[in-house]
């Protein structure tokens, strides 16, 4: 990895801040629009809170509002993705609305505007050390990976484009990947995987000889 340490301590910070404190001011009827749209159509909690990994693998709870139903079956498990997706909530994730929390996540300083998404704290014991090395920055509402597939490619394809990105991390770096994401959005590229609702799972690394 280049030397970043003074973009990323704290430039990169102030970045971060100067764009998502005015978001979420500019934003709150959205914010609020989308919680009364969200309660209505899906119920409470309006807020899909979970734990994931931040920087270095410290846990934080994230932020996103909720797109599924609890819906379950005779057997009391939870359906797929797939059935408990509701309009409303593949309007969210259509248009990316539904990471608009995140923001929250932001400004507490767990995440950056930019930088690896924060997965699932199970992958962790699953990643290989190079994969891992995506953990030496903040996750971030979108990334490199985000703006060069998404949910589209696999996920070796991922973790290369995040450490990618670890590698050659700078204040340009991310005003490109800023722009390319609002380009994405407008053009709704890469939501889903083939035949998924969402993501498939991730489930251990492929080990390479």
């Amino acid at each position: 990895m280049h030397d970043s340490k003074p973009y990323t301590n704290w430039v990169k910070r102030l970045f971060d801040l100067s764009i998502a404190v005015p978001l979420l001011i500019i934003l709150s009827p959205v914010l609020v629009l989308i919680g009364f749209l969200v309660r209505i159509r899906i119920g409470s909690p309006v807020l899909f809170r979970q734990v994931r990994p931040g920087l270095h693998g410290k846990p934080f709870v994230i932020y996103k509002f909720r797109t599924m139903t609890d819906e379950r079956d005779e057997e009391g498990h939870l359906l797929l993705d797939g059935e408990r997706l509701t309009s409303l909530g593949w309007f969210l994730r259509k248009t990316s609305m539904d990471e608009l929390p995140e923001l929250f996540n932001v400004i507490k300083g767990e995440m950056s505007i930019v930088g690896p998404r924060p997965l699932l704290m199970q992958y962790l014991d699953r990643y290989t050390p190079e994969q891992a090395r995506r953990h030496e920055v903040k996750p971030g509402i979108t990334g490199w990976a985000q703006v060069n597939g998404r949910n589209a490619i696999t996920w070796e394809q991922k973790f290369e484009h995040d450490i990618w990105y670890v590698d050659h991390l700078s204040f340009w770096l991310d005003m490109k990947i800023i722009a390319l994401t609002v380009w994405k959005i407008i053009k709704r590229e890469g939501i889903n995987q083939p035949g998924q609702a969402t993501a498939e799972e991730f489930k251990r690394a492929i080990q390479k000889p």
